[in-house]
Order: C-alpha cells, then sequence, then structure tokens
C-alpha cells in the first residue's frame, strides 16, 4: 500500500505499484486496467495523484488510451540485443512478429561530403538514398534512411525494396555480404515530421541510431540514420 510518511511522493509510489502488476503478470498485454476513480478508492488517494501516475506510465509506453473506452497494458517492447550483427527484418521474425518496410523515398544522387567521406568514395561519386518505414505487422517501429554507393549497387533504384531484404539483396544480387557494423545511439525526441511517421506525439523520446555497415573486405556498404521509437524499442549489452 502506498505510505503517506514516505518521502517517496505518493504518485511515484503508486506508478511502481502499477508497473509491477505489468511485470508480475497480474495485468497482461491488452488488458484494460481500472479506471482513475477505481484506482483512487482502492488506494486511497485523489483523481489527480491517480491521474498523474497513470499519466506518466502512458508516456513512458507501459500504458495506452483508447478514446472511450478506457487505458491498457501496453504489448511488451522489442527487445535487441547488440553484441552480434542484426537484422531488422529477421529479428522480428524470430520474435514471432511479421516485419514489414515500406519505401517513402528513393533516388540516386552525389553524395554529401559527410556520406561521401563515410563510405570513402571519390568526389563526385554517387548514392541510393532509401528511407523506409520498418513496420512489425501494421505497427511503425522505425524510420530509416540509408545511403548506399551506387557502384556496388547497380540498378537498385529498379528493385522492389518492400517486398524483399535489402541484406539479401546485396548478397544474393550483389555479391556484397554485409558482414559487421559500428552503431551510435543517442536520445532524442521526435519532430512533427517524425511523429507523423511513426505514429507517436511531437516531442516523444526516440533513439537516434547512426550505423555504418562493412562487407567481409571491410568496405563501407552502409550509411543508416535510424529514428527508433523509445516506447516500442529497448536495446541491451551483455558485459563480460
Amino acid at each position: 500500500m502506498l505510505d503517506n510518511n514516505n518521502v517517496i511522493p505518493l504518485y511515484h509510489q503508486l506508478k511502481q505499484i502499477l508497473r509491477e502488476k505489468v511485470e508480475s503478470g497480474e495485468w497482461r498485454p491488452n488488458d484494460m486496467i481500472p479506471s482513475e476513480a477505481q484506482l483512487a478508492r482502492q488506494y486511497g488517494v485523489s483523481r489527480a495523484t491517480t491521474r498523474r501516475a497513470v499519466d506518466d506510465l502512458t508516456r513512458e509506453g507501459l500504458f495506452y488510451r483508447q478514446h472511450g473506452k478506457g487505458t491498457f497494458v501496453s504489448p511488451p517492447n522489442i527487445v535487441q540485443g547488440l553484441s552480434r550483427f542484426y537484422s531488422f527484418s529477421r529479428d522480428m521474425e524470430n520474435k514471432g512478429l511479421r516485419p514489414r518496410s515500406k519505401v517513402l523515398h528513393l533516388h540516386e544522387g552525389k553524395a554529401d561530403p559527410k556520406v561521401r567521406k563515410a563510405l570513402r568514395l571519390e568526389e563526385g561519386a554517387t548514392v541510393y538514398e532509401l528511407r523506409r518505414l520498418r513496420l512489425a505487422g501494421d505497427e511503425p517501429i522505425i524510420l530509416e534512411t540509408s545511403w548506399l554507393p551506387a557502384e556496388l549497387f547497380p540498378g537498385l533504384i529498379a528493385k522492389d525494396l518492400e517486398s524483399q531484404r535489402l541484406y539479401d539483396l546485396m548478397e544474393k544480387v550483389y555479391g556484397v555480404r554485409p558482414v559487421n557494423a559500428e552503431e551510435y545511439f543517442e536520445p532524442i525526441c521526435v519532430d512533427e515530421y517524425e511523429s507523423q511517421m511513426l505514429g507517436v506525439p511531437i516531442g516523444a523520446p526516440a533513439l537516434l541510431l547512426h550505423r555504418m555497415t562493412f562487407d567481409e573486405k571491410e568496405r563501407p556498404v552502409e550509411v543508416c540514420k535510424s529514428i527508433v521509437r523509445g516506447d516500442k524499442c529497448r536495446y541491451y549489452v551483455r558485459l563480460p
């Protein structure tokens, strides 16, 4: 129960109790939780205290609301380990989810200096810029932009990149096998365009991933920038 004499605010104590109900399995994904009035009566606190606790947990992604129906437990986050090279599509399938990619933009043009340097290209070299929305089922998870050397992937612009995995295409069609990558992470808040694409409020927390992918010859074959929904994904590293 809640302790009025505790230095921890009541709303924060209530958050911990509600979180434990989800983590213990008492409240399962997509279950409707009690109303704010019911929680206030059960725990002997004000509606304002209950509302603050539920609002916080909703912003953190533990709950979601359906207008006119109530508040529900969110499905569990997608957890991705960082100890090995991974593919979004393969990892979603391994988790029993249906991965999809929606191509938003694909064109060939001269690489800007930053991309050209990262891909070790000569001045004037062209790249493909590919922007995709990565989905698990029908839910958008990642807004991803990749830059790929045009000289390594001639004709890529004509390929069906919604029904074919990019890395599979690299290997099977072009003989370029991605084998390792470097990634950098930083927290951000999404802007208006990113919020529209990912279906989250403007200013929602997200992770910005910068990825450099290399083939067996240690050539950089992709520069990638991804905006990952903070309420749907978690990353972990196992340290020796």
